[in-house]
């Protein structure tokens, strides 16, 4: 084999962090976890009831009248040590990600260092963010500060087990927060070992949890009256009702939902940085990313591309080039959805279906080689619904307006690209895309910390952004405070 992924050696029985220890919720259920790259169980998670939410809520409520009176320097130095410790355990958190996530070593370890850069911001939160003072009138002054909110949550989706609650605690933590974090029931072991981590370093009991579960779990964090902010990514669906009820709840909230991004290639892209590009794009993470591309837009003459795209494809190993799909259910739903648009009329120029690395284990995963389909309408599902997995849907327009018209008729607004070596058809794109993050001869484009994530439209529920300054403010709340000490015989009109 060209790629190996060390998996757990024995079955990992998981449990909640509650106030600083690790605790079996009582009563109960458990679930399997399966390693999509071999189908077998690699772990146990229990799905805590509201009663063991509730005692997890209850102990971080302990921990928030000493955290957020410990200074904001105190609280950095206890993060930076953190950071040190997830670095060193880098390549035990990238294995533990692939094996539970389906993802390969390498995308798993990319997801840790994206949490590093998410750590460095919000270590230089004490050096960025010193509020701000002046005298407003004669004798008088007005600042603002920065105050946490108390207990916060984020509820986490299988795909990035480290990265996505790292774009969260880190920031939310330092900031003066006690975190709730409540992983997906698929991924629970690296939520584990975070916790493990941020126990090393030093920071004080309940300041950071983990509650395992599933949706009754997720409803009892919405319900709880002492969570007072919630931040969730996940699929549409589940985003807007989260929103919706914990909103309802007076909660601040922010939901990340899914996505249908479009790469638009035009004529004079570069063919074989745009052809690998493109690979990139859909296939990473076997396209069971929010920044996965689906739909590429090819506008007139780009046939060498699609050719070029096409050959690639071909040619990449599952395994050591793509991972595994979560789960047989979702392996199954993609297989359907591919075969939908054979029906409506796509042609499937490469065929994923059935294909497996060679060689046990990795025969009993759940394996889906990269997908193309040609000859696909604007109107047909695999244009229009969120598939999420390596499936690249052809849709091919006149020209760049038919392909903005295209692209932003999607209900979704997450990301675009467009491939180009024409500054004047960037510039349209950057423009004209109804999107919150547009990329430039960039397929996946993430900003990097301090510039924020998150999309607009159905792929965002809730203002701002999960990182960067938008996450500061997502995190506190404002406090202004108006001061006058002497009388002044100069009056104003605040006198």
């Amino acid at each position: 084999m060209s790629f190996i992924v060390k998996l757990p050696e024995s079955v990992v029985s998981c449990r909640n962090l509650v106030g600083g220890e690790w605790v079996v919720p009582r009563e109960a259920s458990h679930l399997d976890v399966h390693s999509p790259y071999t189908g077998g169980i690699i772990g146990q998670v229990p799905l805590t009831a509201p009663d063991g939410v509730a005692q997890v809520v209850e102990a971080a409520k302990a921990a928030v009248p000493g955290w957020r009176a410990t200074p904001l320097r105190e609280r950095t130095a206890l993060m930076a040590r953190f950071r040190a410790l997830l670095e060193a355990n880098m390549e035990r958190l990238a294995h533990l990600a692939a094996s539970e996530a389906g993802k390969t070593v390498a995308e798993a370890r990319a997801g840790v260092l994206k949490g590093l850069e998410v750590c460095d911001f919000a270590l230089s939160v004490q050096n960025l963010d010193t509020g701000g003072a002046m005298e407003v009138s004669r004798g008088i002054t007005c600042e603002f500060r920065r105050e946490p909110l108390g207990v916060v949550a984020g509820i986490t989706p299988f795909n990035f087990p480290a990265m996505v609650p790292l774009w969260m605690f880190p920031l939310a933590v330092t900031l003066g927060n006690a975190f709730v974090l409540k992983p997906s029931e698929k991924v629970p072991l690296t939520a584990c070992v975070l916790g493990e981590l941020m126990v090393e370093a030093g920071f004080p009991r309940g300041v950071f949890s983990v509650v395992h579960g599933g949706r009754e779990t997720v409803q009892a964090l919405v319900e709880n009256p002492d969570v007072r902010a919630l931040a969730f990514v996940g699929s549409t669906a589940v985003a807007r009702r989260v929103y919706a009820d914990a909103s309802a709840q007076g909660k601040r909230v922010l939901a990340l939902g899914g996505a249908k991004n479009h790469l638009i290639v035009v004529p004079d892209a570069d063919e074989s940085f745009t052809a690998q590009s493109v690979l990139d794009s859909f296939t990473g993470c076997a396209g069971q990313r929010c920044m996965a591309a689906s739909v590429l837009l090819a506008v007139g003459d780009v046939q060498r591309i699609l050719d070029d795209v096409v050959e690639r494809a071909s040619r990449l190993e599952l395994g050591g080039g793509m991972g595994a799909i979560i789960d047989r259910a979702s392996l199954e739903r993609l297989e359907a959805g591919i075969a939908t648009a054979e029906r409506a009329g796509a042609r499937v120029l490469v065929d994923g279906r059935g294909k497996k690395p060679a060689g046990e284990p990795w025969a009993g995963g759940y394996w889906l080689g990269p997908t193309i389909l040609d000859g696909v309408r604007p109107e047909m599902e695999a244009a229009q619904r969120e598939l999420f997995g390596p499936v690249l849907s052809i849709v091919r327009v006149p020209t760049l307006s038919a392909a903005l018209e295209v692209e932003n008729a999607s209900p979704y607004g997450n990301a675009a690209s467009v491939f180009t070596t024409n500054g004047a058809v960037a510039q349209a794109v950057v423009e004209g895309s109804r999107v919150g993050m547009v990329g430039v001869n960039v397929g996946v484009p993430v900003p990097r910390e301090p510039f924020s994530f998150g999309g607009v439209a159905d792929s965002k529920f809730g203002h701002g952004d999960i990182t960067g300054a938008s996450g500061v403010d997502f995190w506190t709340d404002l406090k202004k405070v108006t001061r006058k000490w002497t009388a002044r015989t100069d009056g104003s009109w605040m006198s």
